[in-house]
C-alpha cells in the first residue's frame, strides 16, 4: 500500500543503518545506531533503536569511526605513474579506512604550479580514485603570479620547500620567496604548507649505509631554524602557515609561543615518526628513510606528547612511494620517502592504545583534525549532515604486515614484518561500501569558498 507523502506521521525508512557498540562519535565513544539517507548521515541513535532502513548493518564490537583525512599524499599521477597512480593509491586508501585524500603538487610531471598543470592532474584522476580527492598547489620561484588563479581554480592552499626537494623542477623558496608567498596566501586567504628545514643546516651524507650516519646529516636543528623563519615570515604578513610532517620535538615549544602570539600556525606529523625509532633502524635499511628523518625514542616520547596535548594538530601519512630499484642503495642516494597509506590507521592505533589513548583521540587526529584543516566541513566525522564515510575497524586484531599484500604500486614499506593491532574490515564512502574490484566512485573536491 503507498503512503501518502502528505501524511507527515508516516516513518521515514533510511537507506542503511550500520550498529556499532563502539561508535566513535565527535563527543566520545558509545554504542549508537547511524541513519543514513542517500549520501548523508540522517540520524544517530541509540545502538538498540528501532529505526526503518532498507538494510541493517549490526557491527556489534567492531568500532564504527570516520573515514580518515589524509591531506599529505604524493599521487605522482601524471608524469611519474610508474611511482604511484590514483588507481593504485585510492585503492590503497580505500583498503586503510582513509576516504578522503589531497594530492601534493609534487612529484608529478608536470608539477601543480599553474592552472594548466592543475587541468592535467585532474584528467589524469578523472573515474580512477576510489575515494574522494583535492589538490594542493605550489609555490616555487618565479610562480607568484600563478597562484591566484590556482587558488579561484579550487586548490586547497599551497605547498612550499625551505630545502630542495629532491625533484628539480619543484625548487625551494628562499626567505624573501617565503616572505613573498606568504604575502599572497594572506591576501587570498588560503594556508601556506611549508616542508621546513634550513639547506643551510644540511650535510653531505657521502656514502651512508648506517642510518646513524644519514641522522647526522639532517639535524633538528634543521627543522627548528626554518620553522623559526616560517614564522617570522607569517608573523610579517599575517599569513596562515602550516608546518609538514614534523620531526623535530624540539620545534614544539617555538610553535606554541607562536600561537600564543597571535600566529596562525597548525603542524602535523606523521605514522613513521610516531611508530619508529632511529636506535632500531638496521643499517642499511633504505626502506625507513624520510626527509625530515626518523628520529630517536626521546624525540618520539615527545612527540607523542605534543599530540596529546593539542601543539600537534593532526597526523597524515606524507605517502610518498617510489619504484624499488629507487629504495636501494645507501641512505645518501635512495629515494626519501615512506609508503604507509593503506597502515597508517593501525600504525597509530597500535603505538596509541599501548600509551593509553583511545579511539576517539586516534579519530580526531586522523579525521577531524585534517577535515577541519582543509574545509571539509562535510568529512572527518559522524554526525548529521556529514558525508556518510565511515569504517569498520577490529580494534583488537593483531596482524603482521606483509608489502606484497599491500594495494599501493610497489611492495615496498619499513612496516614489513611487523606486528601491529587493529584492521580495517571495510569503509563507505558517501554510504556506500567501497568494492575496489567495481567502478570507483570517488570524486574531486575544490576547497570551500
Amino acid at each position: 500500500m503507498m503512503t501518502d507523502p502528505s501524511d507527515i506521521s508516516a516513518p521515514v525508512v533510511y537507506d542503511l543503518v550500520l550498529r556499532s557498540r563502539r561508535t566513535v562519535l565527535p563527543d566520545g565513544e558509545r554504542p549508537a545506531a547511524v541513519a543514513i539517507a542517500g549520501e548523508r548521515i540522517a540520524v544517530i541513535g541509540d545502538y538498540d533503536e528501532p529505526i526503518p532502513a532498507h538494510r541493517t548493518e549490526d557491527l556489534r564490537d567492531l568500532a564504527l569511526l570516520p573515514g580518515l583525512v589524509d591531506t599529505h599524499v604524493h599521487v605522482n599521477e601524471p608524469g611519474r605513474t610508474e611511482w604511484e597512480g590514483f588507481a593504485t593509491a585510492t585503492r590503497a586508501a580505500a583498503a586503510g579506512g582513509v576516504t578522503t585524500i589531497v594530492d601534493m603538487p609534487l612529484n608529478s610531471l608536470p608539477p601543480t604550479v599553474d592552472t594548466t598543470a592543475l587541468a592535467a592532474k585532474r584528467a589524469a584522476a578523472r573515474g580512477r580514485t576510489w575515494v574522494d580527492v583535492g589538490f594542493w598547489g605550489g609555490a616555487i620561484p618565479g610562480n607568484e603570479t600563478e597562484l591566484k588563479a590556482l587558488h579561484e581554480a579550487g586548490v586547497f592552499g599551497f605547498k612550499c620547500f625551505t630545502a630542495p626537494s629532491g625533484v628539480d623542477e619543484f625548487p625551494p623558496l628562499g626567505r624573501a620567496g617565503l616572505i613573498r608567498a606568504c604575502t599572497t596566501v594572506a591576501a587570498l586567504g588560503t594556508t601556506l604548507i611549508v616542508h621546513a628545514e634550513n639547506p643551510d643546516r644540511l650535510r653531505d651524507a657521502g656514502s651512508a649505509t648506517a642510518f646513524d650516519r644519514f641522522l647526522a646529516t639532517r639535524p633538528p636543528e634543521a627543522e627548528t631554524d626554518a620553522i623559526r623563519d616560517v614564522i617570522d615570515a607569517a608573523r610579517m604578513t599575517r599569513a596562515r602557515v602550516h608546518i609538514l610532517h614534523l620531526s623535530a620535538a624540539g620545534a614544539l615549544e617555538q610553535i606554541h609561543r607562536a600561537r600564543l602570539d597571535g600566529i596562525a600556525i597548525t603542524a602535523e606529523t606523521c605514522p613513521h615518526y610516531l611508530a619508529l625509532a632511529a636506535e632500531r633502524i638496521p643499517d642499511g635499511a633504505t626502506a625507513f628513510k624520510c626527509c625530515p628523518p626518523i628520529r630517536g625514542d626521546a624525540n618520539r616520547d615527545a612527540l607523542w606528547a605534543g599530540l596529546a596535548d593539542g601543539r600537534i594538530d593532526f597526523v597524515v601519512s606524507d605517502h610518498s612511494p617510489s619504484p624499488p630499484a629507487m629504495k636501494t642503495g645507501d641512505f645518501a642516494t635512495s629515494w626519501g620517502g615512506i609508503a604507509s597509506l593503506q597502515i597508517g590507521l593501525p600504525v597509530v592505533w597500535t603505538e596509541a592504545r599501548a600509551r593509553g589513548h583511545a579511539l576517539a583521540d586516534v579519530a580526531r587526529w586522523m579525521s577531524r583534525g585534517p577535515a577541519d584543516f582543509a574545509g571539509l566541513r562535510r568529512k572527518g566525522r559522524i554526525a548529521a549532515g556529514a558525508d556518510a564515510d565511515l569504517v569498520a575497524f577490529d580494534p583488537e586484531r593483531e596482524w603482521t604486515v606483509r608489502a606484497a599484500d599491500l594495494l599501493h604500486r610497489h611492495p615496498v614499506t619499513p612496516y614489513d614484518g611487523r606486528r601491529l593491532t587493529g584492521d580495517v574490515v571495510a569503509t563507505w564512502l558517501r554510504g556506500k561500501r567501497i568494492d575496489t574490484e567495481a567502478a570507483p566512485r570517488g570524486r574531486q573536491l575544490k576547497r570551500s569558498p
